[in-house]
């Protein structure tokens, strides 16, 4: 399908893989699109940034990076920011077509439905979206798909209305009469108020006159407050609406001096708020901000899970906006024909974006347009693989990524292309078919896809590597194993035991070569540990200390998606014990905190005691308590008179021998290790570098409190 992408400062169409159908989720044929001309510019100027002008403007991102380099190094830290710069970015936000599918657990929408969608990274300037639920409406049948293109604007622009709590027959000024405020001077003439206008362009003032406003007048020839005082007897207006946006704090405190006593202003658009205490303190003003199209908007349960908000308890969401916006059109109390000034077929599109950036005479609204170009247009467009270069069938291991988020795109694939003796990378797949696309061309893959289906039916690839969310894990590495493909599964193996049984049966039927990417044991310290250890005589006593840090509750990992962070992440550790000890499990047991906070999870804070056949005792002290101050990990290990301490997989010092410590600049943890050992394991036949009884002790110590819970 053809989407739209912005790439340092340049706007081009591209062909990517479509999205597939997801549950919860809608399939549309994109007809009509809105370009922001504000919104969107301004990202196609960003883009065109260097590195270090975009930091600047945003410190906190050069913080986490510093974080990042810390603890990951240098080469991931480039690799990183490469990333980021070498990225398309997907633009478009409100757009309106044809269902063409329907995901499971939706009763209200079906194929050939007209609907229109919201968001941004969901509803963009591509031939085809997946939407969620939430994120999605019907469109009236006495409202076009061109004029319900325009929704999200209409929708931001409703809820900075409804924050105003507008009233019969008050008098409310809307600064900045663009797109959105001349939705917004339609909106609150439907609501019986008189309204002010104000715009540096004169054109923009008279186009408000028409759609209703009473007075428009240009800052720059009249002085607003004076303006306003002659209007409202000296008083000032009851409410100011900001839907301008500009980056100085000249607006918001002139909205302060036009605005009465005990009066509100709303803060729409983008605006400096360096306010004055006076007049905001004199006149007991509300300040409020209006957060884009309403209750819901950033609500990961509400938009992607589609977990509405009650009815009585919040009567106006962001879907109902929306629903609310398109009623208002279609009654014509809102109307389009002169804001909608410009229209571009999907091809013109950079021709668009340029005429936007250089005209003298910007227009207010404009709209793209997707033809049905061909008879079998919708199998072009549904297609979820685009084919990057005649790539030679390789003898080397033929790889699939499946799942190239900032993991894979950081650590195995340039692991992977240094390894380039070895192995080679044919597929990219994503769920987002820009991300496949862009992550195919930068690591030279032969294709890209949105469906994992496609690699597992391609007799060229040898082994997939699966990077997908936790919950996914486990069904798609059976349905590698079918296809008969040797299988690197990033942890954890399952979130749930009824998963992780089946896939132990469905690989022992198979034989696959399998791996889980538990790195820890490969790495250097890590082997080094095992030989000093080789020889003992009695049992090990090894405590863990995890300093994970703080993710909130709504994080992914915490969710079904993630299973939790000791299923997650916790689990590296109990494999590494295994490694260590080698020796069966005997028992084990979970002891967490009771946190006297919502926000601070007991099943963040655990301690994990192992003990195996052996006799050996290992603890994992597992926190987000603490501070990022302290490295992450650490680990201590008795034995026969020794000691050996790991600092965070930098350092390794050895007490009671002579044994020489290791100290690195750059923090190793196996990454690059264990895929010499999977190449290994597919070129000489030995199927599990870890047995499948450890791997399923491993997962079984994560998903499980205690031992008990198994008998």
């Amino acid at each position: 399908m053809k989407q739209i992408f912005i790439n340092r400062g340049l706007v081009h169409i591209d062909n990517v893989p479509a999205p597939i159908i997801e549950s919860g989720h809608v399939l549309v044929e994109v007809v009509y699109s809105l370009i922001s001309t504000g919104t969107e510019l301004g990202t196609v100027k960003v883009s065109d940034q260097s590195l270090i002008k975009k930091a600047l403007a945003q410190p906190e991102k050069i913080s986490k990076l510093l974080e990042f380099f810390k603890t990951q190094g240098i080469q991931k830290t480039i690799a990183k920011v490469t990333s980021i710069r070498d990225q398309a970015i997907p633009i478009g936000y409100s757009c309106s077509g044809i269902v063409i599918q329907v995901g499971e657990g939706i009763v209200d929408i079906k194929q050939g439905d007209r609907v229109a969608c919201a968001g941004a990274g969901i509803a963009n300037h591509a031939e085809v979206v997946l939407v969620p639920r939430n994120l999605l409406v019907k469109i009236p049948d006495q409202c076009s798909l061109k004029d319900a293109a325009s929704m999200t604007l209409g929708a931001i622009a409703l809820q900075g209305v409804r924050r105003s709590d507008p009233r019969l027959g008050e008098i409310i000024a809307v600064i900045g009469l663009g797109l959105l405020g001349q939705l917004t001077v339609q909106l609150l003439k439907a609501s019986g108020c008189k309204v002010i206008g104000f715009d540096l362009d004169e054109r923009r003032n008279q186009t408000a006159i028409e759609l209703g406003a009473d007075y428009a007048f240009q800052p720059s020839e009249s002085d607003p407050v004076s303006v306003l005082r002659d209007l409202t007897n000296g008083f000032g207006v009851d409410a100011t609406i900001i839907t301008a946006a500009a980056d100085t704090d000249q607006i918001v405190n002139q909205a302060m001096e036009m605005t009465r006593k005990k009066g509100r202003v709303v803060i729409v658009g983008a605006v400096g708020l360096g306010l004055k205490r006076s007049p905001f303190y004199e006149k007991e003003i509300d300040l409020l901000i209006s957060c884009s199209y309403g209750p819901g908007r950033y609500d990961y349960s509400y938009e992607e899970k589609g977990i509405d908000y009650p009815y009585n308890y919040v009567r106006w969401t962001e879907n109902r906006n929306m629903q609310d916006y398109l009623r208002l059109v279609a009654e014509k109390k809102v109307v389009l024909d002169s804001i909608l000034e410009k229209e571009y077929e999907l091809d013109e599109a950079p021709k668009a974006y340029e005429e936007l950036q250089t005209a003298q005479v910007k227009p207010l609204g404009v709209i793209l347009h997707f033809p049905a170009e061909t008879q079998n247009h919708l199998q072009v467009k549904t297609s979820t693989k685009v084919n990057l270069l005649v790539q030679p069938v390789s003898k080397k291991i033929n790889i699939a990524i499946i799942g190239a988020g900032s993991f894979a795109k950081t650590v195995h694939l340039p692991n992977l292309l240094s390894m380039s003796d070895r192995y080679c990378v044919r597929a990219i797949v994503s769920s987002t078919g820009g991300n496949a696309k862009n992550t195919a061309t930068t690591f030279g893959a032969a294709y890209a896809s949105t469906d994992y289906k496609d690699v597992l039916e391609d007799p060229e690839v040898d082994a997939v590597f699966i990077c997908t969310r936790h919950n996914l894990h486990a069904q798609q590495a059976i349905q590698a194993a079918h296809a008969g493909k040797a299988i690197f599964l990033e942890k954890p193996m399952a979130t749930s035991k009824k998963d992780l049984d089946q896939l132990v049966a469905v690989l022992t039927e198979t034989e696959v070569p399998f791996m889980v990417g538990y790195n820890r044991r490969y790495s250097p310290f890590a082997q080094t540990t095992k030989k000093i250890i080789s020889n003992r005589t009695n049992p090990l006593m090894i405590t863990y200390r995890m300093n994970a840090g703080y993710l909130p509750p709504e994080h992914w990992t915490q969710t079904d998606e993630g299973g939790g962070r000791i299923v997650g992440e916790a689990c590296h550790i109990f494999d590494l014990f295994q490694y260590l000890i080698d020796s069966p499990v005997a028992e084990f047991s979970t002891t967490s905190i009771n946190s006297k906070t919502r926000h601070i999870l007991n099943s963040d804070n655990v301690v994990k005691i192992i003990k195996y056949t052996d006799g050996s005792v290992a603890n994992l002290i597992y926190t987000s308590l603490g501070t990022p101050e302290l490295g992450k990990e650490y680990m201590e290990i008795y034995c026969d008179g020794k000691i050996i301490v790991l600092d965070d997989y930098r350092s390794l010092k050895a007490f009671g021998l002579k044994h020489k410590s290791i100290n690195v600049v750059q923090p190793d943890k196996g990454h690059l290790e264990e895929l010499r050992v999977f190449a290994k394991a597919i070129l000489t036949d030995n199927r599990y570098p870890t047995s499948l009884q450890d791997l399923y002790n491993t997962s079984i110590i994560s998903l499980e409190k205690d031992s008990e819970e198994i008998k």
